[in-house]
């Protein structure tokens, strides 16, 4: 039954009233519905929420990322400023001491060794005897010469008489002329057979006086190479070629070689002041007697000249010195800058100095190395700031952020913070500039 109500279907089946409970039914699904609505809203709220903070974090990290880069991306160096050097410039040079006169002895006769009278460490005076030669062969040589002489002298004396006697013949025409000039020629020929044998007994008298080895001066024996019995040859070109070294000790010279840029400012008369480590304390004063008077093209150097005097022997030749030579007359002190601030680069020297801000290279010319501390002769002046430790790949324009270097507080001489500017900043121990990685990277690389 198509037309049949809901009503009657349900009265059919045995269901009754159910049309009485649809209204509570639809006001509970309303309440739920509303409920379900309310928590979808809250759920997209916090949803919402959450986005919004996690947005605006990652836009903070975003703009500190991009602030740190930035802040990175900056060089920060540390900047000096050059000083003149302080007080008179001092040239520190090293040097050997030699002897005054230094001079190998050799034999001027062979023969062997007879006997030595002064060894190593003898002070002898001139004309002392250092030893004897025994020249067996010469003194037979000499023998026979002067026999010769002899022979030849009574020839003198006959030819002599002969002449003598034809010549008065001749007065009396007993003999020709030419007879008497024969006699006279033979006269004249032993004379001159004579002078040779002189000659040859005078040279060997002179060789044979060659076998006492006596001293040319008055000195200090440093060496001996012989004894007796050793077999030596004339000349030096035996073996044992030398027999003696002898050396003057009461007055020393040593050679220094100045540097070109102080050769113009070294001068004879000048007075140098010479050390040695194994007499601390003492000093003992020279002076310069000449220079070379030119630089040498392979050294660049002058050579020095300086006599010292030892009359009390305190002083060893050989010894190694230092000496100290006041460059005086200069005309205007030099700057020094610290060594850690140079760059070797295929155009030359450069310094690097900060001006607005930016990188500016300039060419220099170096003086005396001081240590820590450099002299530069000219391209650079008082006012500049010089960058030190300045990175291999800085170039012109580069754009920096510069702060003064801190100075150690035991520096007190000018010369001594070169090396250390950058010690105590890699320790953390002084004030640093602006953050940024690269100054205390730089003060790293200065302390090692």
């Amino acid at each position: 039954m198509p037309d049949m109500s809901h009503a009657q279907r349900h009265s059919s089946i045995g269901i009754h009233g159910l049309h009485q409970h649809e209204g509570a039914h639809n006001i509970k699904r309303i309440r739920l519905l509303r409920r379900a609505r309310w928590a979808a809203l809250g759920v997209l709220l916090v949803l919402g929420a959450g986005a919004a903070v996690v947005m605006t974090e990652r836009a903070a990290q975003a703009r500190a990322l991009t602030a740190s880069t930035q802040e990175n991306a900056k060089v920060h160096v540390y900047v000096v400023s050059p000083r003149p050097a302080r007080g008179q410039q001092t040239l520190q040079l090293p040097g050997t001491l030699q002897g005054y006169i230094e001079t190998p002895i050799y034999a001027r006769s062979s023969g062997y060794v007879k006997q030595w009278h002064k060894d190593i460490g003898s002070r002898v005076n001139k004309g002392d005897l250092l030893a004897e030669i025994a020249t067996g062969e010469i003194e037979q040589q000499l023998a026979e010469a002067r026999a010769n002489r002899a022979q030849v002298q009574s020839n003198l004396q006959l030819a002599r008489t002969s002449f003598e006697r034809w010549q008065g013949l001749r007065q009396r025409d007993a003999v020709s002329q030419q007879e008497l000039d024969e006699r006279q020629n033979t006269l004249k020929l032993v004379q001159a057979n004579l002078a040779a044998s002189e000659a040859v007994v005078q040279r060997l008298e002179l060789q044979l006086s060659y076998n006492r080895i006596v001293a040319p001066f008055s000195g200090v024996v440093t060496k001996r190479n012989i004894d007796v019995g050793s077999l030596v040859d004339a000349g030096n070109g035996g073996a044992p070629k030398l027999l003696f070294t002898l050396s003057q000790t009461d007055v020393l010279r040593l050679y220094v070689s100045a540097p070109q840029s102080a050769a113009p400012r070294i001068k004879a008369g000048q007075e140098a002041q010479v050390t040695l480590a194994e007499l601390p304390g003492q000093t003992f004063t020279g002076k310069v007697v000449r220079t070379a008077g030119a630089i040498d093209p392979a050294t660049r150097t002058l050579q020095v000249e300086i006599n010292l005097p030892n009359p009390d022997g305190k002083l060893l030749p050989g010894s190694y010195v230092q000496v100290a030579l006041q460059a005086a007359g200069a005309d205007k002190p030099l700057l020094t800058v610290p060594n850690n601030g140079l760059l070797f680069r295929p155009e030359g020297t450069l310094v690097a100095t900060v001006v607005d801000g930016k990188v500016q290279l300039k060419k220099v010319t170096l003086g005396r190395d001081l240590g820590v501390r450099i002299e530069i002769q000219n391209g650079l002046s008082p006012q500049d700031k010089l960058i030190i430790n300045p990175p291999d790949s800085l170039a012109e324009g580069d754009v920096v952020v510069a702060s003064e270097a801190p100075v150690p507080a035991n520096n007190k001489e000018g010369g001594k913070d070169g090396g250390k500017e950058g010690t105590k900043d890699a320790a953390g121990k002084e004030a640093k500039p602006a953050t940024g990685p690269e100054a205390p990277a730089k003060a790293e690389r200065s302390a090692s």
